[in-house]
């Protein structure tokens, strides 16, 4: 599988995409699981056949671009490809001395949100610094790290070691991402809307927040059709709850979801509607 992996790194991004939005309309075709949670969610959260259509195609797309965007030649970049929208947001808070965490939901590809700010401001603004957990499956661990081991880009371990790591660089100015719709482990979550059902939501982004004075901004990287490239959104989230340690947990995590739920609407096509987003951790009530 490395070496397959390997292999399509090499072919061209816009040749990858084109297969993986074929093989996103096979999978839904012929998964009734799949296509079940995937209708029931996207319909459930307020949206039509015709606005999560596109999320069909768009999930193979996204699992078609790994390859490239993770073990693509070293010397070849990625900022040709990226138009930047609202990224004074970001450049001003790190200006001001702020850290900044960047708060992305499953939309459009994010994966090449690392990417992209890793090139384009690993050099001047030190890198972007993420928690990361190694792949459960052994032979998808080297690719993932790898993909995590470029310039510009630092992991630290999803620990408490990790996290106060992660403290020290927002608390120096640094930068980081999340993505705050992920369902996090028993313990490090409370229950809160989202599209107007309980769903498990962490609690780690807004704790980051409120300890370190970090500047949240919402961030999402528009897939353009293919061969057009991306689009990087910034956007401020101004929830007063993400500054203020006497809010509630719940009270935060619902902020933090409505920012999600806001820049869905924008793309409801893009969002990775399969994704178990309301199930239930082992042992919380």
């Amino acid at each position: 599988m490395v070496r397959l992996f390997r292999l399509l790194g090499r072919l061209p991004l816009a040749l990858l995409q084109r297969v993986g939005a074929w093989l996103g309309w096979v999978v839904w075709a012929l998964s009734g699981r799949y296509r079940q949670r995937f209708e029931d969610q996207a319909a459930a959260a307020g949206f039509s056949p015709e606005q999560y259509r596109p999320a069909r195609a768009a999930i193979g797309t996204m699992v078609a671009e790994l390859p490239w965007l993770w073990l693509r030649p070293a010397d070849k970049g990625v900022l040709h490809l990226v138009q930047w929208d609202g990224v004074e947001h970001f450049e001003s808070a790190l200006d001001a001395g702020k850290g900044v965490i960047l708060a992305l939901p499953h939309l459009g590809c994010w994966e090449m949100i690392g990417q992209s700010l890793a090139e384009r401001f690993g050099p001047t603004r030190g890198p972007l610094v993420a928690l990361y957990r190694p792949a459960r499956k052994a032979w998808l661990a080297p690719l993932v790290a790898s993909s995590r081991d470029r310039p510009g880009l630092k992991a630290v371990p999803t620990s408490v070691s990790g996290v106060r790591s992660l403290l020290r660089v927002l608390r120096g100015g640094g930068y980081t991402a999340i993505l705050p719709d992920q369902v996090p482990p028993m313990g490090q979550g409370v229950w809160a809307p989202f599209f107007g059902r309980p769903a498990y939501t962490m609690t780690l982004l807004s704790r980051l927040a409120q300890q370190s004075g970090a500047r949240v901004l919402l961030c999402w990287c528009e897939r353009l059709p293919v061969g057009q490239g991306y689009v990087m959104h910034f956007e401020p989230l101004d929830a007063p709850e993400l500054q203020d340690a006497s809010a509630t947990p719940e009270a935060a995590a619902t902020a933090v979801n409505a920012g999600m739920e806001r820049l869905i609407r924008r793309a409801p096509g893009q969002y990775l509607w399969s994704y178990a987003r309301y199930k239930q951790p082992a042992g919380e009530e």
